[in-house]
């Protein structure tokens, strides 16, 4: 597949994101810096996130143990801090593209990505817990956009069920072409790199697949590379020691030179046995920050659940995005709050109906 004019895949050098995230810290001047500093370091494409905080968190929305670890104590408020206009990412797509690397986002929310249409993105990237949010994905896909999907804390079940499988159909079976998908240990830092999930992604895959990479060692982008990693993601700030959430897990600028350099010397070969599960360090943010099916209103025992009642919301501790077409229509058992997430038993039947 190609993102550009870029070829991505066995046998082309690998290509390196350089994750801003949210370690702009909400200042554009900042996310530009730090455009300038992926570009110096050797990296292919510098990406950023776009939320809109309300959209994102429900009133149960909670905070993940590396985001407390890193001194936050209201998710909410910790969010509002780190947002970014749309015209400020623009500024960041066009600095991006002077400096003659690519420029990816992470969209967070449905109603966000006609929005991000408007910029000039050259690819899309899902974040991991969105691997179960089948209306983002498709939505995402509907843009013929290239899409890099990332499975940290999944299982490889959940992995095919939304990329396919070489003779399977999955929800996103339509953007094979253009499709890549990332092995990624949801913790930070990754106490274990678990690179076997590379190969074994690939051979249930078979699409180009990469490793986005929360481990504290320069030279796990390199081991990925071996590993038959073809993408590479790695956080980028210009200084550990900032408050915020991903400062102190991210590369500053010569350690992600030398993080490049490493991945594009390595050689191109896998081996090891294939492994992809949760692993027991992924739980919490697996929990914390996959969406639900969000009541956008008080709902009465006897409503009928419509489209319009429900939203996409974090935590992911009630009904999952994907098994929306399973509520609505149905019947609401009990009296259910607002900006809440659905479970089965508030509903007639249950899980089970």
């Amino acid at each position: 597949m190609n993102i550009g004019t870029r070829q991505i895949g066995q046998g082309h050098p690998p290509y390196v994101i350089a994750e801003i995230g949210v370690n702009h810290d909400g200042e554009v001047e900042r996310a530009l810096m730090l455009t300038d500093k992926a570009a110096d370091a050797g990296a292919d494409a510098v990406k950023l996130q776009y939320f809109e905080t309300d959209r994102l968190m429900s009133s149960a929305a909670k905070l993940a143990a590396y985001q407390k670890a890193a001194g936050e104590t209201d998710p909410v408020a910790m969010l509002r801090r780190l947002e970014l206009s749309l015209d400020e990412m623009a500024m960041v797509v066009n600095r991006a593209h002077e400096r003659g690397i690519h420029a990816i986002v992470t969209v967070f929310s449905v109603e966000l990505v006609d929005r991000a249409e408007r910029l000039g993105w050259d690819a899309y990237k899902t974040a991991s817990p969105d691997i179960v949010h089948r209306p983002l994905l498709e939505r995402l896909m509907a843009t013929a956009k290239p899409m890099i999907v990332s499975t940290g804390a999944s299982t490889l079940e959940e992995v095919v069920r939304t990329v396919g499988a070489r003779d399977g159909d999955g929800w996103l079976a339509e953007a094979r072409d253009r499709l890549v998908v990332l092995q990624c240990v949801s913790s930070y830092p990754a106490p274990e790199a678990a690179l076997g999930g590379i190969l074994a992604i690939h051979e249930a895959t078979q699409l180009p697949t990469g490793y986005s990479d929360h481990a504290p060692m320069a030279s796990t982008g390199g081991e990925a590379v071996v590993h038959g990693a073809c993408v590479l993601e790695k956080h980028l700030t210009d200084d550990k020691g900032r408050s915020g959430p991903d400062h102190a897990t991210s590369a500053e600028p010569s350690e992600l030179a030398d993080y490049c350099a490493q991945a594009k010397t390595a050689s191109l070969r896998a081996h090891a046995e294939g492994d992809k599960r949760v692993l027991g360090c992924e739980r919490d943010v697996r929990t914390v920050s996959r969406q639900s099916l969000v009541t956008r209103y008080p709902l009465m025992a006897g409503h009928v659940v419509s489209e319009d009642d429900l939203t996409f919301k974090r935590p992911g501790t009630g009904i999952l995005p994907f098994e929306r077409g399973r509520v609505v229509g149905r019947v609401v058992a009990r009296e259910v709050d607002a900006d809440v997430p659905m479970m089965w038993d508030d509903l007639e039947g249950g899980e089970t109906a």
